[in-house]
């Protein structure tokens, strides 16, 4: 590819950063609302079931969402790596606003029987697969923008301050919307409202992602006619092993994500604490998580990117257990230093480089593709599967042993995650117009 001449301007990196970052913020508040009323409304809205079947059956149609991913990480990869990251971008959200509507607008089972749950499984597939496109396209939108950016991995970062960002507003929208109406009404209605602001909100992300510029990396790669024909399959063809090296180091840290905001807060209602309390102590975990964030992106910059996550894979190697002996002390305190290192530092800091880590690891021609799918298929195997083991263990063996073995389960991880991260080279600096 020829060198390019001329980089975008600071302002012209902020509105791409912007820009990105926006689905992301979606996909969070999603994440946090819909777990939360999967678990608490949509078995007795959609499923006629006996209760406790009724929520299982709610919290798979959930779980749908996540497994669904990589399918969307294929097909916008594909888009992004033909056509342009921008526009990739728009269709995701497009996808993702007209899918998360249509969840809002779904009758109950009581008005048109057995069809409501097939409507609220085709949609939430519709959604996973929108959300499957935003985390690899989004790096690779923004890293390539500021791709001659002295601070090129605190640009990559943005599209990590979606997720503190997107917690933050779906805890602040679930207790505003519970302050306002009784259970009953929440029941009911109530629960679509997060739902109808989601698609307001996607609906504001295209018009400003519509208005954004494409990356200026890949726009000369088209200029140059070096575009592939199928890009997504290219990448897995030709470097399977980076994909699935990679995925090693993000598995850890969606396992970290998924440990503490899934099972670790019913973990602390099991030990001892009030649902209010555990509340307040992952809002405190949240803004510590940005925090480190932008000091691990900026470290990420001055120093490099394999440090920054190495940092991040040993303390999760050497907290895991002490992060659960630390809850069971029923301390809020204590528990509130447990979050903060064991989520706040450990997967704050670490994704001060992580975006921008999947994005130099792949060459233009198929770099969403190939970001998209290594962090994708770790969501699954990584973060989909550790609260799973975490909860099977923890009704094994009991609050007074089974974080013994969900410590030394997510040890595991950490140990693969830095294997990978020493057999991966670093990448600061790297030319991404290659």
């Amino acid at each position: 590819m020829t060198a390019l001449t001329e980089s975008p301007s600071q302002k012209q990196i902020y509105r791409v950063a912007l820009a990105s970052i926006i689905g992301s913020v979606i996909e969070q508040y999603d994440f946090l609302v819909t777990g939360i009323i999967a678990a608490t409304v949509w078995g007795g809205v959609f499923f006629k079931l006996p209760a406790l079947a009724a929520i299982s059956a709610a919290i798979a149609v959930y779980g749908i969402g996540i497994v669904i991913r990589p399918v969307g990480a294929y097909i916008f990869g594909n888009i992004a790596d033909r056509v342009g990251r921008k526009d990739a971008m728009v269709y995701a959200l497009v996808l993702m606003g007209t899918s998360t509507l249509l969840i809002g607008l779904t009758p109950s089972y009581d008005s048109i029987g057995v069809v409501a749950p097939v409507l609220l499984i085709v949609f939430r597939l519709m959604q996973g697969i929108s959300f499957g496109a935003e985390f690899g396209t989004a790096s690779t939108w923004v890293v390539e923008q500021a791709a001659n950016s002295k601070r090129r991995a605190f640009w990559g970062a943005w599209v990590g301050f979606a997720i503190p960002i997107g917690l933050l507003l779906g805890f602040g929208s679930v207790l505003l919307v519970k302050s306002l109406m009784t259970p009953q009404q929440f029941t009911a209605w109530g629960w679509r409202i997060f739902f109808f602001a989601g698609f307001l909100v996607a609906i504001v992300g295209i018009v400003i992602r519509s208005r954004t510029m494409d990356s200026f990396v890949f726009e000369r790669l088209k200029a140059d006619s070096a575009t592939l024909k199928s890009p997504a399959y290219q990448v897995w063809r030709e470097m399977p092993l980076r994909i699935l090296r990679t995925s090693l180091v993000n598995a850890m840290f969606g396992g970290a994500f998924f440990l503490s905001f899934v099972f670790g807060t019913g973990y602390m209602k099991a030990v001892g604490f009030s649902g209010t309390q555990a509340e307040s102590i992952g809002l405190i975990a949240a803004a510590s998580m940005l925090v480190f964030m932008i000091i691990g992106s900026l470290l990420a910059d001055s120093i490099n990117r394999r440090t920054v996550l190495l940092t991040s894979a040993v303390v999760f190697l050497v907290f895991a257990i002490p992060y659960f002996y630390l809850i069971n002390t029923r301390s809020f305190f204590l528990a509130s230093i447990a979050e903060i290192i064991g989520f706040g530092f450990v997967f704050g800091f670490g994704y001060g480089a992580i975006p921008t880590f999947y994005t130099e690891n792949f060459p233009t021609r198929y770099r969403a593709s190939g970001a998209s799918a290594a962090y994708q298929i770790s969501q699954v195997y990584g973060g989909g599967l550790i609260p799973i083991v975490a909860g099977v263990l923890l009704h094994a063996y009991g609050i007074h042993k089974a974080y013994i073995y969900i410590g030394l389960f997510v040890m595991v991880y950490a140990v693969l995650a830095i294997l990978a991260i020493l057999a991966t080279p670093e990448t600061k600096g790297v030319n991404l117009e290659s």
